[in-house]
This record gives C-alpha cells, structure tokens and sequence, in this order.
C-alpha cells in the first residue's frame, strides 16, 4: 500500500502543480453553477404560477432540480474525466519515464491502483465542493436528502468507473488524444448501448439495459441504493483496473 499511495500523492500533485486541475475545475463549476441557478430559477418561477393559478400538480424540488442536475454532472464528467485520464500513463510512456516505474520496487497493482486513486480523487475532492448547492436547497427549503446523498454515492461510483475506463485505455498507447478520444468513445457506447433495447428480444433487451451505465444511475438518483447497481459499477471498475494491469505489466515484460 506503500507504493499505491506514493503513486497517488505523487500524481495528485502533479494536477496542481499544472494548468488541468485548474482548468477542469472552473469549466465543470462553472457549468453546474450556471445550471444550478437557472435550474433553481425556473423552479421558483414554477411555484409562483402555481400558488396564482393552482393549475396541475405542485412542483417538486428533486424532479426539477436535484435529479436534472446531477443528471447534467454525470453528462459533463463524461467530457472532461477523458481528459484528466489520458495522460496517466500515456505521458509517462511518452517522456520514457514509465522505465522509471518498470524497475522501481512497486508492483505494477500499486502504479495502476495509485494511478487510479489520482484522478478518482482529482474529481472527488470537486464533487465535494458542489455539496455547496444542496446546502442552499436545505437551507431554503425542504429537499429530499435521502436523495441527494444516492446521488453524490451514485457519482462517485460513475467517477471511478470512468476513470478506471480512462486508466485502461492510457496504459494501451503513449498518445494522450488517442486515448482520451478512446476513453470517451467507450463511455459514450456504454451510455447508449440500451437505445437498441427495444430493438431486439426481451432477454438481450435485458442485457443492453443492465449494461448502460447511466442506467444504473437512476435509482442512485431517487435515493435508491440496489445492490445490482452497486455490483455492476464494481464490477466494470474491476475489469477495467484489470485490463489496465495486464496492459501495463506486459509492457514491463517487454520493456
């Protein structure tokens, strides 16, 4: 554990003592702010109309702006954690300095699984800082907290899954875009592969949907915490570290 940790603070680091932390950070907060408060917006203007007409059903805070905008963090995670993962291992093969790691005394699990804890914490510690938005919704309201919590949990199961994903395809090449158009590529096949779910028979039907990954995220969003969903991101998370390993380890070899 040693060894995986040195990794991470060593990488963690790295983040600030460069531009991307800095730059991940303000576009991401500053995209959820600009939806927050536009979100927030068109709620309050939903409960004027009804308190002056009492027309249909009452608004409720979490379908019109918890779930959406946890909905819109997911979406924007899937543009910028490619870019946060490329560079993991990519770089490292790039500037020759993955030699360094090949005959350092750290087995090849603690680079991966320190490499992996880098930007899994690189996008925790920003999710941390949007807990300011629900603390305005229970500080002028009533919100659902069960709710919110399943969100931020259902986060952060996405966020290691996309970046164990990003980790993978960094191990496989030493070009960065290569592997943050790899990375997103699979992302966004996995986010749509249940669009054919109606397509094909109800047993495949099943399939695709238990494969989407946003799809396991509905019920994280309602407060709902399954199992299965718990299973499938730590699963996919297992698999793609995995992968990475072998990647990583038979470059070793071969170095």
């Amino acid at each position: 554990m040693q060894g995986t940790w040195l990794i991470a603070k060593r990488d963690f680091r790295a983040y600030f003592t460069s531009p991307i932390a800095y730059f991940v950070y303000t576009v991401f907060l500053f995209l959820i702010g600009w939806m927050f408060f536009g979100l927030l917006s068109y709620f309050q203007q939903q409960m004027e109309n009804f308190s002056a007409y009492s027309a249909g059903a009452k608004p409720n805070l979490a379908e019109s702006v918890i779930r959406p905008l946890y909905g819109n963090m997911n979406v924007i995670l899937l543009f910028i954690i490619p870019l946060v993962t490329m560079r993991l291992l990519a770089e490292e093969r790039k500037e020759h300095t993955v030699e360094l790691l090949f005959t350092a005394p750290i087995k090849p699990f603690s680079v991966i699984f320190g490499k992996f804890l880098s930007a899994f914490l690189l996008i925790a510690v920003m999710l941390t800082i949007t807990l300011v938005y629900p603390l305005v919704l229970i500080l002028a309201g009533n919100p659902d907290v069960g709710g919110i919590a399943g969100c931020y949990l259902g986060l952060l199961l996405v966020t290691a899954t996309y970046v164990a994903v990003g980790l993978f395809w960094s191990a496989t090449t030493e070009n960065q875009i290569v592997a943050a158009f790899l990375t997103f590529g699979t992302l966004l096949f996995f986010w749509l592969i249940n669009w054919a779910a109606h397509q094909v028979g109800s047993f495949w039907g099943d399939v695709l949907n238990y494969l989407s990954i946003i799809g396991h995220f509905t019920n994280f969003s309602q407060g709902v915490i399954d199992t299965s969903d718990v299973v499938y991101y730590l699963s996919f998370i297992t698999i793609a570290l995995f992968a990475a390993h072998t990647s990583y380890d038979s470059n070793s070899w071969s170095g």
